[in-house]
């Protein structure tokens, strides 16, 4: 049976990946998605199962569907990978499975992009539905930030940044959580602190250890299992009431910072599935 990565830049993460994977000694190969021809008309891929690093959203999304169409089994699969790339999608998905989110509307135009951020009142959260790190997430505090913001988007904008996803603004307690699950278990979680009100660890963010029995593994769990589950990070907003939502959840995690952080060594948690999916795939194949 033979693995590949799929990557495009070689962060932390991925060099983690391969020391474990070569501490074990698990064959693999890395699959640059920026070399990547593929060949419509073949209909095989030389790998039993592939493992999706790869920064790039479209990429990686298209690489996995036609991979998956040649019987490639890939962590995470293609549906996961279209969901989590997108906060609509991912906000469809936790409400139809009953998972509590905070609440967000959906509007195409500038007029009505202000109606709803009126109607979720000030301040509110406007994100565009494709990004990661933080990127492009605006707090607006009052209308005339309101119509700034919503003006330069129309005149400067592409096409998804005139998708206005706008969410209510939860008053964090100066932090949120990033809990890490893999396959069907929540293996550990961080809180994450920052005096700005963004508190990813890429933009500055403290990282702590955070108990991830109970509420937080329970709900983390949940979420994943809501957008079709895999390696798979939740963001949770904790609410003044002692409500948990989740924010975000995320596809191609970073995990760097939350190793020493809980004591969990994630990467080799995440070969543990991977080696496993192997060998699910190898037992079929001997039928």
């Amino acid at each position: 049976m033979s693995l590949g990565i799929l990557c495009s830049r070689i962060r932390v993460e991925e060099k983690l990946l391969f020391a474990e994977l070569d501490r074990r000694g698990v064959q693999y190969e890395r699959i640059d998605d920026g070399d990547l021809i593929f060949d419509l008309q073949r209909t095989t891929f030389p790998f039993d199962v592939v493992l999706e690093r790869s920064i790039s959203f479209g990429r990686s999304l298209y690489a996995l569907q036609v991979l998956e169409a040649r019987g490639v089994a890939c962590i995470n699969r293609a549906d996961v990978v279209a969901i989590c790339g997108d906060k609509l999608r991912t906000t469809e998905a936790l409400i139809r499975s009953g998972v509590p989110t905070p609440r967000t509307l959906l509007a195409f135009t500038t007029e009505s992009a202000l109606e709803a951020i009126e109607r979720l009142g000030y301040p509110a959260v406007l994100k565009p539905v494709v990004g990661s790190w933080g990127r492009m997430i605006t707090r607006i505090n009052d209308r005339d930030a309101a119509e700034a913001v919503l003006e330069q988007l129309d005149v400067l904008g592409s096409w998804q940044q005139h998708v206005y996803y706008i969410q209510e603004h939860i008053a964090k307690p100066g932090r949120d959580i990033r809990a890490f699950v893999v396959g069907d278990e929540p293996i550990c979680a961080i809180y994450r602190y920052s005096d700005h009100w963004i508190t990813n660890t890429a933009r500055g963010g403290r990282a702590e250890n955070c108990p991830v029995d109970g509420a937080v593994g329970d709900l983390a769990l949940r979420a994943a299992q809501a957008v079709g589950g895999g390696v798979l990070a939740i963001d949770l907003l904790e609410t003044s009431d002692g409500r948990l939502l989740v924010n975000e959840v995320n596809h191609t995690m970073e995990f760097r910072n939350s190793i020493d952080t809980t004591g969990v060594n994630i990467p080799a948690r995440i070969v543990d599935y991977v080696v496993a999916e192997q060998r699910t795939k190898n037992r079929a194949h001997r039928g």
